[in-house]
């Protein structure tokens, strides 16, 4: 179901909680709003649509990916990037990393550690800080 984009940001800045198998139906949702945004959106966590879960969905060229419980454990190659959240208005500046390791959980709960690089770093960086109350 597509939901509503939350612009609170007082909720917004909340820590996620980490996310169950249970919460399956938040990642459909997810996914599903990110398609119906996709002309000015490529990634969003679920505190986005309301929900203070560790889930995160990247378009990723052709397939939009979902990760539950993602923790970035490398980081590497620093540079400033300005970034802009369907979340919130206006662009700001921040550090991201050109290379990054993360380990997630599929839609099936299985544990990944994968490489990302470029923009696909980005986007999952953007993602992973609105877990952790950051707002960018």
């Amino acid at each position: 179901m597509v939901r509503e984009i939350n612009h609170d940001t007082f909720f917004l800045g909340q820590k996620s909680e980490p996310a169950t198998e249970a919460d399956k139906g938040v990642a459909q949702d997810l996914l599903d709003t990110l398609k119906a945004n996709s002309d000015g959106c490529v990634g969003m966590a679920a505190n986005m649509i309301g929900v203070k879960k560790n889930i995160i969905a990247v378009s990723m060229g052709p397939v939009d990916v979902v990760m539950f419980n993602p923790v970035i454990m490398r980081k590497s190659k620093p540079y400033e990037a300005e970034e802009g959240c369907l979340s919130l208005d206006g662009v700001r500046k921040t550090t991201r990393y050109q290379e990054i390791d993360v380990v997630y959980q599929d839609i099936d709960f299985k544990k990944h550690r994968q490489s990302f690089s470029g923009f696909i770093a980005e986007i999952i960086q953007h993602e992973c800080d609105h877990l952790e109350e950051i707002l960018i």
